[in-house]
Order: C-alpha cells, then structure tokens, then sequence
C-alpha cells in the first residue's frame, strides 16, 4: 500500500444539551443523564411537541461579544463556541505554529439561520420591506459558521460549508480528511452545528410525523431501538475538532487525541426522507470507511449509532451494521448518544464524534438510555441503560440524513 499523509485529532469542542464543555458533556452522559427538556425559546402552547434538547443556558460570550453576537445567528454562534473550544485546546492558538494559507475551515449545517428566517419573515409581513435587517443574508447562510470561524481564526485556507441534513458533520470531516490527506492544507477546523428548534423548524418536523410526541415524559422520549420508540427528538448544538497532518502536529510536540483513520460516504438513491429499508446506503459507507481505514472488520471496538429512535431507522442501521459486519455485528459494542442529547441533525456527527472519541481514551462505552424494551428486529448490543467499561482501540461513527446521504468516519488509538 502507497504511503499517504496521516491525519489525526489535536483538539475538540462542542455545545451541547448535557453541557457545553467537554468534560461535562461526558460525565452526564456516562451518568446515564438525559439532555431532553421542555421548551423554553419559545411559547408552545399550540405545539404538538413541546420538547427538545435545548441548551438552555447557552451563551456566546465571552468568545463573541455582544455586539458580534447579534450579528450570529444562534446556529454560527454555537460554531464558533464550540470551534473556539477546540482551538484552545490543540495548542496552534499562540500563533506562529501553523501557515495560515494552509489552515482551512469545513463545516456542515443541515438547516442554518432558520432562527434568522422565521425573524425577518416576521418583520416583512408585519413592518414591510423596508423594516427586513441588512444582516438578513450574513446571518442566515449555511456558510456563516466557516466563514465566521476562519474570520476569527485567521485560516486563510479551504473555507467551505456541507449540507447534507444529518450526514453534515461527518461530511465534512470527511472532506477535511481528504483535504489534509492530499496535501492542500496542515490543519482544518471541522464539525458541525444546528439550532432549529424554533416555531417554524418543530411545527414543520412535528407536520412530518417524524418526532416523539412524548409531552408526558420528555426525558424518556428518545429511546433508539426500543419497542416503544415513536419518533426522534429535536436537539441543537456543535461539535467541532481540529484535524492535522500527524508530522505536523509531532512536531510542535502536540497532545494527540486519536487517529483519524477513514471516511466512507454514499447516498440511498431511494427516498427523500425514509432510508433504504434493508440499509444497503448504509452498510456501503460503513464497509467503504473500513476499507479507508485500512483495518478488518473485527478490529471495530465501539459503533455510535445513528440511532435516531424512529420506527424505520433503527432497523435498517441494524441491517446495515449486520450485513457489513456478519458474526462480529454481535460482538462489538454500540450505543446512541442521542437518547440523551436528542437529534442534532447537522450537528449530530461532530458532537458524537466528540464522544467517540472520549469512548476510546476513557476506555468507556456511553449509554442507549431509555432502552427498556428492546425491539426484536433490534437484536445487537445496544450498551442499555447504564455505560459499560470496555477497551477502545477503534471506534465507527455513523450519520444518516434526509436525502439518502450517508457518512461514516473510524478513529483509532496513535500507533
């Protein structure tokens, strides 16, 4: 095999429902925690779900000032939170250490500045045209987050945004990887992050029949796997992580976290909201991340699940994890981290990548909370209820979104 530019993990950040350090994050969600809350952004009196995972104590201060902030739309200022998080913690932030034309900045959002849209909508109809504020379009592109964050951050590098709904995050991990890889750039910035829960993003969900209307017991709703699962749960936040060349960050004496060691990526070509029911997207990006990743089947420790907790996912990840996987689909462990935090759509796969990624240096398997009852079609480890100690020297992450897009990426210990 040819010899190819390795890529590893330096730094790591997020905003999340369970907390927005890491440390925090993974202490709750060890503890079984739940991040799942009713709704406090807005009145929903008339909302048929009134629920989410809500990081309610959210602010983008002291990384954003005031005035900055209301110029963010609450989706770019998670970004930069969590991105600013992930800077601190690499070791580049003292300047110097990286070329700036070389340091780039990918990230994914499946919705954007909805929160922006539903404002300025608002204002039109009510105050007319003339009222609709000239940060409109700033605000509310896909783009704000890596545009913002290579802004703050002096990356003069590969600047680009996916959108690929669910699969974002990992999407765009994946492109940074490559990036990397071909020797475009020595660092990137990438992750994901999404804040749609606002009016017009619940009610439109919610019209889908595609969320839990457990309003009795919200944080019992998102249960991955589990006979009474009724649809996923809304969540917002980012997960970001400083990808870089691994002689580059050897050389400056960096604390590496892990290895990132492939992407697989593919699309269902079958629907624009419901997977392939047998998961054959699926288990062609799980099988082509293995290949990337140059290792066997059974050297796979841990899979995060997609595991949205809706009737038809769950069982065609499972397919999918089993048809890839064969006799070892039984024996490796796997857990959805969104029972806990709920779905955080584009920003899904950065934050599970986060807690991936704290799997295999805690030597911990997070969670499925909520599984009570598991579903017969639903047959694999599932880690229920409680976390479990267990060595982790290679971890899958999976992301699944409306359009048929799939995306995974492997990570493994520094060899």
């Amino acid at each position: 095999m040819s010899e190819r530019r390795r890529v590893v993990i330096t730094g790591m950040g997020l905003v999340s429902p369970l907390g927005h350090q890491v440390d925090q994050f993974w202490e709750r969600l060890i503890a079984s925690e739940s991040g799942i809350r009713p709704i406090e952004l807005f009145d929903t009196t008339e909302f048929d779900v009134k629920f989410g995972g809500e990081c309610t104590d959210f602010t983008p201060e002291p990384v954003v000032d005031k005035r900055s902030a209301k110029r963010l739309d609450r989706f770019a200022q998670m970004a930069i939170v969590a991105a600013h998080s992930a800077w601190m913690q690499c070791g580049l932030a003292d300047g110097g250490l990286v070329d700036p034309t070389r340091f780039g900045v990918i990230t994914g959002t499946g919705i954007g500045g909805i929160s922006e849209l539903e404002e300025q909508h608002k204002r039109l109809i009510e105050k007319g045209p003339s009222k609709v504020s000239a940060f409109t379009i700033p605000k509310l592109m896909s783009n704000a987050a890596s545009g913002n964050i290579s802004i703050m951050l002096g990356a003069c590098g590969p600047s680009t945004a996916v959108g690929t709904a669910c699969a974002s995050a990992t999407n765009a991990m994946g492109d940074a990887m490559h990036a990397i890889r071909r020797g475009d750039v020595d660092v990137v910035i990438s992750g994901g992050s999404e804040a749609a829960l606002t009016p017009l993003g619940m009610s439109a969900f919610a019209s889908m029949k595609a969320l839990s209307t457990r309003n009795d017991d919200p944080k019992r709703a998102s249960r991955p796997f589990d006979k009474d699962r009724d649809g996923f749960v809304m969540g917002e936040g980012a997960g970001m992580v400083v990808l870089e060349e691994y002689e580059h960050a050897k050389k400056r004496g960096a604390n590496i976290l892990c290895e990132l060691l492939g992407f697989g990526t593919s699309a269902d070509a079958y629907h624009i909201t419901q997977p392939q029911e047998a998961g054959i997207g699926a288990s062609a990006a799980m099988r082509f991340a293995v290949q990337d990743a140059r290792i066997n089947l059974d050297d796979v420790d841990y899979i995060n699940a997609h595991g949205t907790s809706t009737p038809l996912g769950d069982i065609a990840e499972t397919l999918a994890i089993k048809k890839v996987f064969g006799a070892h689909a039984k024996k490796v462990a796997i857990s959805s981290t969104k029972s806990a935090v709920g779905h955080l759509l584009g920003a899904s796969g950065g934050v599970e990548l986060v807690a991936s990624i704290q799997a295999l240096r805690n030597g911990v398997i997070p969670p499925t909370i909520n599984l009570e009852n598991q579903d017969d079609a639903c047959d694999l480890n599932y880690t229920p209820l409680t976390a479990q100690d267990a060595r982790v020297d290679i971890a899958l992450s999976n992301s699944f979104g409306f359009g048929g897009h799939n995306a995974c990426v492997i990570i493994g210990r520094i060899k």
